[in-house]
């Protein structure tokens, strides 16, 4: 258990109500009085005090935040090696709408439905206005509390009490007392302050917290809605093999009939037919399965959006330039990296709270009121009371609980720096990556387009063959295979081509736009103002000469 010293000065002047009674009318204070000089001393003696406490109230320990430079102007913003034929970069600013690039309507509404009812996107909000709330309770320390109070009672001695015995009258009285009550801790080491900047640091972090979500929510509605085009493309692709591996089978019956096929060649056919048949089933079930992903995306019951997606449309076209920004923005464009400086940041103001606990604490406190017998007494200067006077608070004997509060802060702030170091490390390694995977995933899908054309025109010199006698079966067998193989391998080629393009995006930072979130933030919106613009941070385009 602690210990504490406290000292208090309090001076009171108090007129007893039974007094005012007896000659309030010749003994009120009549205009130009003077107070008794040594009151006005004593109250001059507070006041110096109290001007001396001010003047130093401007100290604050603890360590002072300095933001910590990323080192991401290092970062270099290009493949590692030159492939001819990708989708060149540029240094154009990293647009907040980059899934436009794609022209896409039906992508471009999805995207606008989930930064308007994304439950996690709505939870982002909601935790903001807790972290303002905590801001508002911490920034209340600083201010003085003022309460007011008022209390009757009516009571009498016992007539067989030891009171009674020495004459004390046991007749019914009243008491009435009205009055207010102040109290006023001095931050005379900035710990309040200090409380202050680590609850507004913890309230930036939420807000950053707000536009990582954003950000994971954009890239993955994207890459979601890319996936179900591809599956759509590979559905299309198992129908159109299904055409084929028939009109294979009715061309081998025909020549069983004409007496110059095998059973053999027969049953190879079937099948075919029924492999290509068995995989529709499947593809029909991943293409079910990512429309209610898209719905859960968009808070939507599952089937809401069938009725949108159950049209097969063709995957949308690559951009034809990828706009990457520059390196020196990088950190700033990622949310996740802001998130962990301003974390950074509360960590840091803690170690000055936990230090101020060392120190003293100065207070004042005051009561001023009226009391009275009777409640028209109550009216009577003589009936009022006051005192007033300061407290001192001094930590004695805690036990190392100060001290160790001060290690755990200490080693909260390390952490806290330590993650920062991680979190610009993975952005880091995160966009070299996507940017490798994009180049990579370009330079295959190219290769893939050309392996596709050879398999086509194999497969028609293999059935031109086979339908005039120079050719067997199973040469066709083995075209139309390798052509249901590489049709297979194309799309996916092509999907994950557009996906890594939404990774590359979703590794800088894309999906929300830092100078209008910084904007927003220097006028000091309210959650409730931002979430009736939800649209603006996330849509709106970055201003050219916005330098925040």
């Amino acid at each position: 258990m602690g210990t504490y010293a406290q000292s208090q000065a309090v001076f009171t002047v108090q007129a007893t109500p039974q007094q005012a009674r007896e000659g309030r009318r010749d003994r009120r204070r009549p205009h130009g009085v003077p107070v008794s000089r040594g009151l006005v001393a004593r109250c001059r003696l507070c006041i110096g005090a109290l001007l001396c406490t001010l003047a130093l109230a401007g100290c604050t320990v603890g360590p002072n935040f300095v933001k910590p430079k990323s080192g991401l102007d290092a970062a270099v913003l290009s493949p590692r090696q030159d492939r001819p034929g990708t989708v060149p970069t540029s240094d154009a600013t990293v647009p907040a709408q980059w899934w436009s690039l794609f022209h896409d309507p039906v992508l471009s509404g999805l995207e606008q439905q989930a930064q308007a009812d994304n439950l996690g996107l709505q939870m982002a909000f909601e935790r903001i206005e807790a972290s303002r709330a905590v801001l508002g309770i911490t920034s209340s320390q600083l201010l003085p509390s003022v309460a007011a109070g008022a209390s009757y009672a009516r009571s009498a001695l016992s007539k067989n009490g030891k009171f009674a015995a020495l004459g004390a009258p046991t007749r019914p009285t009243n008491f009435w007392q009205l009055g207010f009550d102040f109290s006023w801790e001095i931050d005379l080491w900035g710990r309040a302050r200090r409380a202050r900047e680590g609850a507004a640091a913890a309230l930036e972090a939420t807000e950053y917290d707000r536009e990582a979500v954003r950000v994971a929510l954009t890239a993955a509605v994207a890459s979601t809605y890319l996936k179900l085009r591809g599956t759509q493309a590979q559905l299309d692709i198992a129908q159109q093999n299904l055409d084929i591996a028939r009109h294979v089978l009715d061309l081998v019956q025909s020549r069983v009939r004409n007496g110059v096929a095998t059973d053999f060649e027969t049953a190879s056919a079937r099948a075919q037919l029924a492999e290509v048949q068995a995989s529709i089933p499947e593809i029909v079930q991943q293409r079910n399965l990512l429309m209610n992903a898209l719905a859960l995306l968009l808070s939507e019951k599952p089937r809401a959006l069938d009725a949108k997606l159950i049209t097969a449309m063709p995957l949308p076209s690559l951009p034809t330039s990828v706009p990457v920004g520059v390196s020196s923005e990088l950190a700033r464009r990622r949310p996740d990296i802001q998130r962990a400086a301003a974390r950074l940041h509360a960590a840091t103001a803690a170690i000055g709270v936990a230090t101020a606990d060392f120190y003293p604490r100065i207070g004042l406190k005051a009561q001023v009121g009226v009391e009275a017998f009777e409640s028209e007494d109550l009216l009577d200067w003589d009936s009022h009371f006051f005192s007033v006077g300061p407290s001192v608070y001094l930590p004695i004997f805690q036990g190392d609980r100060l001290k160790r509060r001060l290690e755990l802060t200490q080693a909260r702030q390390k952490e806290a720096a330590l993650a920062y170091r991680q979190t610009v490390l993975q952005a880091w390694h995160e966009v070299d990556n996507a940017l490798d995977a994009c180049s990579a995933q370009q330079s295959r899908h190219q290769e893939l387009l050309v392996a596709y054309q050879q398999d086509q025109q194999a497969l028609r010199a293999a059935q031109r063959g086979y339908q005039q006698g120079v050719a067997d079966y199973l040469r066709v067998l083995t075209a139309q295979r390798g052509l249901l193989a590489s049709q297979i391998t194309l799309n996916a080629s092509a999907t994950n081509t557009a996906i890594a393009v939404v990774e590359l995006y979703k590794s800088l930072g894309g999906g929300w736009n830092p100078a209008a979130f910084s904007a927003a933030s220097r006028s000091g919106k309210t959650v409730a103002k931002q979430r009736g613009a939800i649209h603006s941070i996330a849509t709106s385009s970055p201003s050219p000469q916005a330098n925040p």
